[in-house]
């Protein structure tokens, strides 16, 4: 049985006024727009995921009563499959903003029919897969 990498994330759409919270990448990093969110950890939750990595890239405060599971992406390639659970939240404290300078330049709100062109094509994917009421999709990386 041939063996490969399973990784799990958990990624959170964050609607506020017929906007959406993006983090735009720095040029390093592809430059592209992402949502928040991050790899789960050995002694993590899917929700604990996501309540730390808003504080730790965006500066905001989620409670985990508030997290809806939308849509899971089940993403492969050669050497790995990737499980990502997307969340959804309308409630949030804090004024977003950058904290991890090195990843991201800027937290932004964009209005839900006008994304950025340079959205990264698996948000572009599950966007349009949770807009459809889709729960699962998959994708090759």
């Amino acid at each position: 049985m041939a063996k490969f990498a399973v990784s799990l994330k958990a990624r959170l759409i964050l609607q506020s006024h017929g906007r959406l919270l993006l983090l735009k990448q720095t040029k390093p990093n592809g430059g592209n727009y992402s949502l928040v969110g991050g790899t789960i950890e050995r002694r993590e939750y899917a929700a604990r995921t996501l309540i730390r990595e808003s504080w730790e890239e965006a500066g905001i405060r989620l409670d985990k009563k508030d997290l809806e599971l939308v849509h899971v992406l089940h993403k492969r390639s050669k050497s790995e499959h990737r499980i990502v659970l997307y969340f959804r939240a309308y409630h949030y404290k804090g004024s977003p903003e950058s904290r991890e300078l090195e990843k991201f330049e800027n937290v932004e709100w964009w209005p839900l029919k006008e994304l950025p062109p340079n959205l990264t094509g698996t948000v572009r994917h599950v966007l349009k897969a949770y807009n459809a009421g889709q729960l699962y999709s998959e994708m090759e990386k």
